[in-house]
């Protein structure tokens, strides 16, 4: 096969629906973390991080899925789809920055739960503004009917998946 087929056969690699939907979710990462960088109610110690590209998309996975009420890591890096060591090691530096801490689980003494802090709250808050104003860069881009039909399939994709 010559090289002209053979790179034209292997473009498949660039193309594939994995591939972009990767490149879209680093996009849109990025993009709310860029909104959180100058938002007014992250604190600024947290802001400057973020302006640095301290903050990467790992540390959304705790914002994403903290529930509110707190989780001990083992279920933290569960929901996250994470090893329990890689969310122990973003734990930690998510507690150093202040966004969550470690207290007594009340059903179990042995065990501790992650739970957000007032300035992790505050980071929640300005997470879910700058979600939404990104999804609105994305309809505005796409336009609403895409925007809508791209919503419904990767929402019936990632439910089927379990």
């Amino acid at each position: 096969m010559s090289f002209n087929l053979l790179s034209s056969a292997l473009d498949w690699r660039q193309s594939h629906l994995g591939r972009l939907l990767g490149h879209a979710m680093r996009r849109f990462d990025d993009r709310v973390l860029e909104l959180m960088a100058r938002h007014i109610d992250v604190p600024l110690a947290l802001a400057n991080l973020a302006a640095r590209d301290k903050v990467s998309a790992a540390h959304i996975h705790i914002t994403r899925h903290l529930p509110m009420n707190g989780a001990r890591l083992t279920e933290l890096a569960d929901m996250a789809g994470m090893s329990k060591q890689a969310m122990g090691d973003l734990v930690a530096q998510c507690e150093a920055w202040g966004l969550v801490k470690r207290e007594a689980d009340t059903l179990d003494a042995r065990a501790k739960r992650i739970v957000f802090t007032e300035s992790g709250l505050d980071w929640l808050h300005a997470f879910e503004q700058a979600v939404a104003q990104a999804e609105e860069e994305f309809r505005s881009e796409v336009g609403k009917d895409v925007a809508t039909v791209v919503s419904l399939g990767l929402e019936a994709y990632a439910t089927s998946y379990r």
